[in-house]
């Protein structure tokens, strides 16, 4: 199993640049984004649970595979997270692909630094890698499909402070997944107010939330969208376990 560190052991001889290392970190984010999109079912399939440890490797070559961890301890690049194919039967497919997203989100940037040490990399050249790895959307955001319209999902609470029109001021509907709100703060608190500039962004028309107005959120990619874009109904809403927007269900439909 050196297949995934090829790229590390062509790296010794000369200096290597910022570029090099964010070339190699856009091969191995493209293979994971193919295990995860356009190759799932493969990959689905690939994690059997009865099987032992496995991990999701992006390849320098942008491919990607799944295989036992590296044998020799510690291994030439960090590793992977260890067992994605344990959790795989015991939750919903899409919530799986997520949580295995964020993990190779993780691997990526750890593999990343790890060459950035390496080579020596000053804190100049580090941050240049870090801007062009961050130009980038995440693994993630590409496969909950965040990455297509970049409004930041209600829960990413960044504390700024403008506008009034609070989601929490939601409709009265005791339609649960109707509420763009923290349910911590309600009304006044005023100190979290703002981060809806970007948060509350609807993920079919792009505009904001506006007060009053009904609302639901997708529970697979955690985006908000007016009832009225994608036609759900206070009253429609009490009756959906897990909702799920267009995109999200499409998705589904096409793999």
């Amino acid at each position: 199993m050196d297949g995934d560190g090829g790229g590390a052991a062509a790296a010794h001889h000369h200096t290597r640049s910022p570029e090099d290392v964010f070339r190699d970190f856009r091969a191995r984010r493209a293979g994971i984004v193919k295990a995860l999109t356009t190759d799932v079912e493969r990959f689905y399939q690939m994690c059997d649970p009865e099987k032992e440890n496995l991990c999701l490797y992006g390849l320098p070559n942008e491919t990607w595979e799944v295989t036992l961890p590296a044998e020799e301890v510690p291994p030439e690049l960090p590793e992977p997270a260890l067992g994605i194919n344990f959790a795989r039967d015991g939750m919903i497919e899409k919530d799986w692909l997520s949580l295995v997203a964020v993990h190779s989100d993780a691997w990526l940037l750890s593999v990343a630094f790890y060459f950035g040490a390496r080579f020596g990399f000053d804190k100049d050249a580090r941050r240049r890698l870090f801007t062009m790895i961050n130009n980038l959307p995440t693994v993630y955001e590409i496969v909950t499909g965040v990455a297509k319209k970049q409004s930041k999902a209600p829960n990413g609470s960044s504390k700024s402070s403008k506008s009034n029109s609070k989601p929490s001021k939601q409709t009265n509907s005791n339609s649960k997944p109707a509420k763009p709100a923290h349910p911590k703060e309600d009304d006044d608190s005023g100190q979290e107010d703002g981060e809806e500039d970007q948060a509350y962004l609807c993920g079919s028309c792009g505009e904001s939330y506006a007060n009053g107005e009904f609302w639901i959120c997708c529970d697979v990619c955690e985006k908000w969208f007016h009832g009225k874009c994608v036609r759900i109904t206070p009253a429609k809403a009490e009756h959906i376990k897990q909702y799920k927007c267009p995109s999200c269900s499409s998705k589904r439909s096409r793999e």
